[in-house]
């Protein structure tokens, strides 16, 4: 479990029922299916195969969902969070809890030191900012009571059924 609790990025097979990351997140399992769906945040662990089948979210997809969600709720537009989400997926950040998001309101911009964040603040760009690792920490609070789903492990006989019916 203990490499689900950093956001180290390193692949595991286990991962988090889709309810419970909505949940983690503070969205609604509607808007956790749009975003998979659209690959905005989709689930790493294990995708939807179809009808029945089980997605499963790694700690980090959690970590961006909730980030997504703080971002909407600011009031930043659906194609920036896009634009930013695709920045932190090609920064290759490992270690995320240093990194702050910040934005004007129009844009975001992905800040790893905090001589950026006050460059961007001098140049009037920095309006607000997220602090990654508040929001990791939020995360792991809020999974702590959660189990870890083994992909890998077969499935429950429900799952087997709808499966079966699917092919």
């Amino acid at each position: 479990m203990s490499d689900m609790l950093t956001p180290s990025g390193e692949e595991s097979s286990e991962g988090y029922r889709g309810q419970v990351a909505a949940n983690a997140a503070g969205i609604s399992y509607r808007q956790l299916d749009y975003w998979a769906r659209t690959e905005l945040v989709p689930a790493t662990v294990r995708g939807a195969t179809g009808s029945g089948s089980q997605r499963l979210y790694s700690f980090r997809d959690i970590l961006v969902l909730k980030l997504v969600k703080r971002l909407l709720d600011t009031g930043i537009s659906l194609q920036q969070i896009r634009v930013a989400v695709d920045q932190l997926r090609a920064s290759g950040i490992s270690d995320l809890a240093e990194t702050t998001l910040m934005s004007d309101g129009a844009s975001v911009y992905l800040c790893t030191s905090s001589d950026e964040v006050i460059d961007l603040v001098n140049r009037g760009q920095g309006v607000f900012g997220i602090a990654v690792g508040k929001v990791l920490r939020e995360v792991e609070t809020s999974l702590i009571d959660f189990e870890l789903i083994d992909a890998n492990a077969p499935m429950d006989e429900l799952a087997v059924k709808r499966a079966s019916r699917a092919s």
